[in-house]
């Protein structure tokens, strides 16, 4: 007799991110776990996918026969992109490409990206109070920048999602609300980040309704409210805010995040694609493995997956 599951077999795979493992933002946020264990620890806690970070090996020959030994994929590079500063158009363009060759080689995942221009996620500045306020103009370069990538993607057969980011221009529901309006449906798909977006204000549950025919790739971030709290009233940067620990995974009591009804909100949209763990962590304080295998677990028991 077989279990209900939220999702239809084979509709949704789960992945994580190496970011409680070691940071790709702020690279001194790491206590020397090599790739190797990384990526062996991921498998061990049960993922299908995973997402890339700065310490894999770069010839993606060498990675995917690393990835196939342990059972693992890609689940998506990254690409910043910068259509709304000077004279980044054609480096964008140039990413861009590369991303898409890599996932060939690569042979799975999505393409996910952000707008960087201006983000003031990566400074040691406060996080909110400094993030870009896009004008017309930018607003205008950023949908053109977007609805070409993504017709190009389409033309290769790849899933191009935005990721709304913290300390960027594309941030609160506001925000967002203006950029699904200026951006093309059928090539810009949505990358729903749960942490980001409760952290910017928002509502999962709101997102959901509002973007769901949208939503082509998930990522779990859960949140701890009170270092939230603290981290908005303080000023704090975004890095200030990872090291105080605003971030942590599904199935964590500390975070305040209802899985379970973002879940079923996503599977009622019939919502197919990647779920990725995704807590960026201080691995001197947060046990990477036990982090992945609490979320694991938790992801089993509330989808049946």
């Amino acid at each position: 007799m077989s279990r209900q599951t939220m999702f239809p077999k084979g509709a949704v795979k789960f992945g994580i991110t190496p970011t409680g493992w070691v940071n790709d933002d702020f690279l001194d946020i790491d206590t020397g776990i090599p790739f190797e264990q990384i990526v062996s620890e991921m498998a061990l806690a049960g993922f299908e996918g995973c997402s890339r970070g700065h310490k894999y090996p770069s010839d993606a020959a060498i990675l995917k026969r690393a990835l196939d030994m342990r059972g693992l994929v890609i689940s998506e590079p990254w690409v910043s992109t910068y259509f709304t500063i000077n004279d980044m158009k054609e480096q964008t363009f140039k990413s861009f490409e590369q991303e898409i060759q890599f996932l060939k080689e690569m042979q799975s995942g999505d393409l996910v990206l952000a707008e960087l221009g201006g983000s003031s996620h990566q400074q040691p500045i406060a996080l909110v109070p400094n993030a870009p306020k896009f004008s017309d103009e930018q607003w205008r370069k950023l949908a053109d920048g977007l609805n070409e990538l993504g017709h190009k993607a389409n033309c290769h057969g790849v899933k191009m999602c935005y990721h709304h980011h913290m300390g960027t221009g594309v941030m609160t529901m506001d925000e967002i609300a203006r950029f699904a309006e200026l951006t093309d449906p059928d090539c810009v798909h949505f990358c729903l980040d749960t942490g980001h977006l409760f952290f910017a204000g928002g509502d999962n549950l709101e997102f959901i309704r509002l973007y769901g025919d949208r939503i082509r790739h998930v990522h779990l971030k859960n949140i701890r409210k009170e270092v939230m709290d603290y981290s908005l009233v303080n000023d704090l940067s975004f890095k200030e805010a990872i090291l105080k620990g605003v971030f942590t995974v599904p199935g964590d009591p500390a975070g305040c995040l209802d899985f379970k009804e973002i879940l079923q909100a996503l599977a009622d949209k019939q919502f197919e694609g990647w779920l990725i763990v995704e807590a960026e962590q201080n691995p001197a304080v947060a046990t990477p493995l036990l982090y992945a295998q609490m979320a694991r677990k938790y992801l089993e028991e509330v989808t049946g997956l």
